[in-house]
């Protein structure tokens, strides 16, 4: 992880990176020691995603160009553009799935292949749904998720397309896999 000095500097970066993660901390903070050193951890095992970090007190002008009024605060860029904040310390676990993710996406981008749309439909109380999004998750299958519990309509619209009540259904390119059917969510997301 590179530690910059200033605004300028970031800039820099983000002319010369699709993506960037850039962590503002400020040290002897237990949240910001504890998101520094997770991100750090995490940065090791993806050196081919670029992850910065910069002290508060020391660099004074990234903060406030951006808005940001508390410490840690990861910044997602997309090119020059700040994308996401994600606030707070996170376990390392977390900051390796956000950069395998961004690994993933790089990969389908560079392959040429669209990426597959992806729609989950659950509830928070489904196991079986928790499970599928967690599998989802570690196959790097970026997807959406509607709470049907929570979106009548969307529930409504998914009986009458399919004919089924029971969630898990993930939609995919427009076929729906009912259940956890591993061997036909495989077969369509072609892995």
């Amino acid at each position: 992880m590179k530690e910059i000095k200033s605004y300028n500097e970031l800039k820099t970066e983000l002319k010369d990176n699709e993506k960037t993660y850039i962590l503002l901390w400020k040290k002897g903070s237990g949240q910001s020691d504890c998101a520094f050193e997770a991100l750090r951890l995490a940065s090791e095992k993806h050196p081919e995603i670029t992850t910065l970090s910069a002290d508060v007190a020391i660099v004074r002008d990234i903060h406030t160009v951006y808005g940001i009024t508390s410490a840690p605060s990861l910044l997602l860029f997309e090119g020059k553009e700040l994308k996401n904040v994600l606030k707070g310390c996170h376990q390392e676990n977390f900051f390796n799935a956000l950069l395998e993710e961004a690994v993933y996406q790089a990969k389908i981008k560079e392959s040429g292949k669209p990426a597959k749309s992806v729609t989950v439909y659950s509830t928070p109380t489904c196991t079986w749904c928790n499970t599928l999004k967690q599998w989802l998750r570690k196959n790097h299958i970026p997807y959406s998720d509607i709470d049907v519990s929570r979106d009548e309509q969307a529930a409504q619209d998914l009986v009458r397309r399919t004919g089924q009540q029971g969630v898990p259904q993930t939609e995919i390119n427009g076929q729906i896999v009912v259940g956890f059917d591993q061997a036909k969510l495989k077969q369509l997301l072609e892995i």
